[in-house]
């Protein structure tokens, strides 16, 4: 069996999460890194809690289907493919694409909840946590999900404030001195890059020596 390397960002809602993650796999072949969303295991709709005003509360723990995610995760570490469709968010125009994600030396988790869920975070064996200002978030969750993702001005700035930013002090923030590397992206991610890439790289000449 090849030693993989589990690595697990976290953060709140437009802390850099996923461009991070896009960024390190960049650095390296498809077949020595791979990269898995907690975005694509959001359960259906019709599961989401509402809020007491009848609205659907993405930024919540259960929201996740964290069992699936594991599990999958579990698969990765034995060897086996795993397939999933991409999730959507508001674009229902889109067609989902089907997600085949190889087994690999090193793979990234990313997403929210990364740390929350225990059987999860014991899977991580580096674990990244991603900080930024309330208001650089918001800035960018404006021009995710109004320019992205097809969501009016007034629902995100609503989701950010009830849902959001509620969920990230309760739930991510009290979690960020469990990161082994603590991001701050206001003066850009070079430095903090290379240190994975580092880290990476060492795991891989492990690996090649097996």
């Amino acid at each position: 069996m090849i030693p993989q390397l589990i690595i697990g960002i976290s953060g709140g809602s437009g802390s850099g999460k996923t461009f991070f993650a896009n960024q390190l796999t960049q650095h390296f072949s498809k077949h020595q890194i791979g990269q898995v969303s907690l975005d694509n295991y959001y359960l259906p709709l019709d599961a989401q809690v509402k809020d007491e005003q009848g609205v659907k509360n993405f930024d919540l723990p259960d929201a996740i289907d964290h069992h699936r995610l594991c599990s999958d995760l579990i698969k990765l570490t034995s060897g086996k493919s795993i397939e999933m469709k991409e999730y959507q968010f508001n674009q229902k125009e889109v067609a989902a694409k089907t997600l085949i994600i190889q087994p690999s030396p090193v793979i990234i988790v990313e997403g929210l909840f990364t740390f929350y869920y225990p059987q999860l975070s014991k899977l991580l064996d580096l674990k990244v946590f991603l900080e930024a200002p309330e208001g650089v978030m918001l800035k960018r969750r404006i021009a995710r999900d109004s320019h992205h993702r097809g969501y009016g001005l007034n629902e995100v700035m609503y989701q950010f404030e009830k849902h959001a930013l509620p969920a990230y002090k309760k739930y991510i923030l009290p979690l960020k001195n469990e990161a082994n590397l603590l991001i701050s992206d206001q003066y850009g991610f070079d430095k903090s890059l290379a240190l994975i890439c580092d880290e990476i790289k060492q795991h891989l000449k492990i690996v090649s020596r097996q």
